[in-house]
């Protein structure tokens, strides 16, 4: 459920801002504030919109910094009541900071547990913005947890409609249905792309539809073309593609190959390692993760630095894996798969 609308919305509302001045000094604690944020660092971040505060501000994004600061820390209860706050300081007419606020606010009442009030957000935005597919996506995700099947692919139809090319939402589908049980429901989406002509997928697009439906052979005769063209995604789903079918060693040489001829890539890295993991080589896994951390900004930190815990657990190396769950749980509080283990760790 989480939208990474940070960096976009931001960039826009202070990009004359960071070039103007005058302007710039204004807000400038706002926008160390959102560096802090992207940063992961919560408590600075609330400290710079004091600053702000007292330094008479921009008030809505103060709101919507502290809003943002406070989802990070996982206190949803305060993040909701700064979200209300900057939108209750918008104009009459809403513009995209308004949605991009509404769209965080949405995403707290999910966290909260408050799934209806988070499909109410959903259905404000789109009855303003009808184009607006991510809203339609999310609100029938959330309905497919609320075990509204029939309303949640109304809503997963009207995502399409807006943009049927956009092949990614297709596949966000099908996972959302496949996590609550309804995966018939969500390969039907993935069957519909590849029988209607008109959309000439490419040779990606055509591997990632089979390998969702679990066809491994036409998925990798596909991705096998796309490998050199389509880059480090047809590379991971073609390795991941070989994975299924059971030959690990073949699954590493692509990953390999990839990483020797290429740009260092994070999540092949991370793919690499969970190969090497299923292999039972979890020496390797771990040099795989670690190589992953070391490349900075990459957008599968998370996931690199909870399966670097697994590998040091596999090896033996408790105390490591302590320490970096430590760090894990800082940084991601709410993640309940890591809470558990956390528990299990402190036995050994």
């Amino acid at each position: 459920m989480k939208r990474n609308r940070i960096a976009g919305v931001v960039c826009a509302c202070f990009a004359a801002a960071m070039t103007a001045g005058c302007a710039s000094v204004e807000n400038e604690n706002i926008i160390q504030g959102i560096q802090q944020i992207q940063q992961m660092d919560y408590e600075g971040a609330l400290a710079s919109f004091e600053t702000a505060v007292v330094n008479d501000e921009d008030r809505q994004m103060i709101y919507r910094g502290r809003g943002l600061a406070c989802m990070g820390q996982t206190d949803y209860e305060n993040a909701i009541t700064n979200l209300k706050a900057a939108l209750a300081l918008s104009g009459p007419v809403p513009d995209d900071l308004d949605y991009d606020i509404n769209y965080y606010l949405a995403t707290a009442y999910y966290r909260n547990g408050q799934l209806a009030e988070a499909v109410e957000v959903y259905d404000a935005i789109t009855a303003l913005r009808p184009q607006e597919k991510d809203a339609w996506f999310l609100k029938g995700t959330i309905e497919l947890e609320q075990e509204k099947p029939e309303q949640a692919k109304a809503d997963f139809d009207r995502a399409v409609a807006v943009d049927r090319t956009d092949f990614d939402q297709y596949v966000n589908i099908y996972q959302s249905c496949s996590r609550f049980g309804q995966e018939e429901m969500g390969k039907a989406y993935l069957e519909a792309v590849l029988a209607d002509e008109s959309l000439r997928l490419s040779d990606y697009d055509k591997g990632r539809m089979y390998f969702y439906l679990e066809d491994y052979e036409q998925a990798r005769l596909a991705l096998e073309s796309a490998k050199d063209s389509a880059g480090a995604q047809a590379t991971s789903l073609l390795g991941q593609t070989y994975e299924r079918l059971g030959d690990y060693n073949y699954a590493a040489s692509v990953y390999n190959n990839y990483l020797e001829t290429k740009q260092p890539d994070a999540g092949i890295y991370n793919q690499l390692g969970i190969c090497k993991m299923k292999a039972g080589d979890y020496e390797a896994a771990l040099s795989a993760f670690q190589s992953g951390l070391a490349i900075d900004g990459n957008n599968v930190m998370q996931s690199l630095q909870f399966n670097q815990i697994v590998a040091y657990e596999h090896l033996g190396q408790f105390d490591n894996a302590k320490a970096a769950m430590r760090q894990y749980l800082s940084l991601y509080p709410d993640d309940e798969k890591a809470q558990r283990e956390n528990e299990f760790l402190q036995t050994r």
